[in-house]
């Protein structure tokens, strides 16, 4: 088998910083997660929150520490910093070798869609964000780490795509379209997705977009463990370029 997991992601028109902060860690014992943050509006102020954030989960899981966990940690911790003054969405993908699950966390109210044999489930159980009180806890989902599930998690910027133009994006029917295709990649079904959204804003983002796909699939190429990322950027735009994306 194969795991496949694929970010793809957009600013704010006319924002120079996204909030939207992702990060990608091989599990301790084995797997990966991808972990998602996104913070109350755009700019430099909530990429320092979302990436606060996105960073005290990847050393806790890097650490052997379970994903709720993390997560509940992160917010306590986001809470102390902030005085209860910040909230961040916050979700964390896993496919953990050492269970054979995938683990979806969510403090989000978006939704999270699963498809597995020809039936795409929308996840949207009740969930809070982090960071404006204490104890506060993740939703969890968990799955088997079967040949042909595909998760789809996305920020709100594409969940609210094209509302203030009439149109709405149905990510449920696109994802069921795309996957009656040959076998597309988890990058062919962020990266689809993505331009959908953007084009229902007519191209001028009205928030931060990002979306996530991981896609366990049947083919294996070889032994080799890859990952590919592709910054676009303006030299005039930036001094300095973060790690994080």
């Amino acid at each position: 088998m194969e795991i496949q997991l694929a970010v793809a992601k957009a600013i704010k028109y006319d924002s120079s910083e996204s909030g939207d902060t992702l990060e990608i860690v091989e599990r301790p014992m084995g797997g990966v997660t991808c972990v998602m943050a996104d913070a109350k509006a755009s700019g430099k102020q909530a990429k320092a929150i979302s990436s606060l954030v996105v960073r005290k989960v990847i050393n806790l899981i890097s650490d052997g520490i379970r994903d709720g966990a993390a997560a509940r940690a992160a917010s306590d911790f986001l809470f102390m910093e902030r005085g209860g003054q910040s909230s961040v969405y916050l979700n964390i993908l896993s496919a953990d070798l050492q269970t054979q699950t995938l683990v979806i966390t969510r403090n989000n109210p978006t939704p999270v869609f699963v498809a597995q044999e020809n039936n795409v489930e929308c996840i949207s159980s009740e969930s809070q964000q982090i960071g404006n009180a204490r104890n506060i806890r993740p939703s969890i989902t968990e799955i088997s780490l079967n040949i042909g599930v595909t998760v789809v998690m996305y920020t709100d910027g594409i969940y609210y795509a094209g509302e203030r133009f009439g149109h709405s994006l149905d990510i449920c029917s696109m994802i069921e379209a795309y996957l009656d295709e040959q076998q597309p990649s988890a990058q062919y079904i962020a990266d689809a997705l993505l331009l959908h959204a953007l084009r229902l804003d007519q191209n001028r983002p009205k928030d931060d977009m990002s979306v996530v796909v991981m896609r366990v699939i049947e083919k294996e190429a070889d032994r080799i463990r890859r990952m590919n990322v592709r910054l676009p950027f303006n030299v005039e735009d930036y001094l300095e370029i973060s790690a994080d994306f």
